[in-house]
């Protein structure tokens, strides 16, 4: 027992899992917690006491297994992904992360050219600059004829650079859309995990709660007889 700031006293408890001595404030009793996750306490250690003080940081452990078998028995084999969402769980940390960036980080010199020329490629820009070029090389084939055209009608040159400039910017085009599905795929997996720890804790949430109003309704029972049987008790002495 250790006397705190403001004179409040705090008991020291040995933690029934791991034997470490904790506080009032760093655990609770077993029959404080929630009961799905209070009866698979007690299926992983039998014998435990209804009255054993539970550390957090042994009840956040037992809540991540505790979740990991009724995943189980909703899904299956868990996955990676689910893994590392119960994981975060137990470890109280945040999952969502910045993919984006976290993707920029590591392009090499060609990824950020083939994102750069892609990007140029499907805009207004390449289409009016390149139709100009267009027409300012027929124009010089065609009108200006007295100078010596070095591409005649139908020009044949014009259409190779056209065929090499199509061949060059499809798989470079190809190499960004790749990079594009790769980056939707890890964001989509950021948005299960972010959504699958939301229903693991409101569904945690929900039960604790739950379990919460059944300790009131029955404290409120229990001060009612309490309250019954005095003002009988005072009936009796008057009578």
């Amino acid at each position: 027992m250790k006397q705190g700031p403001n004179s409040k006293r705090e008991h020291v408890h040995v933690c029934a899992l791991t034997g470490r001595q904790v506080t009032d404030h760093d655990g609770m009793r077993l029959d404080m917690v929630r009961p799905g996750l209070a009866r698979s306490i007690r299926a992983a250690h039998p014998g435990i006491a209804d009255d054993a003080f539970i550390s957090r940081e042994a009840l956040a452990q037992e809540r991540a297994r505790y979740m990991t078998e009724t995943l189980q028995a909703e899904r299956g084999d868990l996955t990676q992904i689910e893994r590392d969402v119960i994981e975060s769980l137990a470890a109280n940390a945040t999952i969502s992360e910045n993919v984006e960036a976290e993707i920029d980080e590591r392009r090499s010199f060609g990824e950020r050219a083939s994102d750069l020329i892609a990007s140029f490629g499907g805009s207004w820009t390449f289409i009016i600059s390149f139709m100009v070029f267009i027409l300012i090389w027929m124009a010089l084939n065609v009108w200006v004829a007295a100078a010596g055209n070095f591409d005649p009608y139908p020009f044949i040159l014009l259409n190779l650079v056209l065929s090499c400039v199509a061949a060059l910017q499809a798989p470079v085009i190809m190499m960004s859309q790749k990079r594009q599905e790769a980056k939707d795929r890890l964001r989509s997996e950021n948005d299960y995990k972010v959504n699958l720890k939301a229903e693991l804790e409101i569904r945690h949430l929900h039960e604790k709660i739950d379990h919460i109003l059944t300790r009131q309704w029955e404290r409120l029972a229990e001060i009612q007889s309490i309250q019954i049987e005095l003002m009988e008790d005072l009936a009796r002495r008057r009578s």
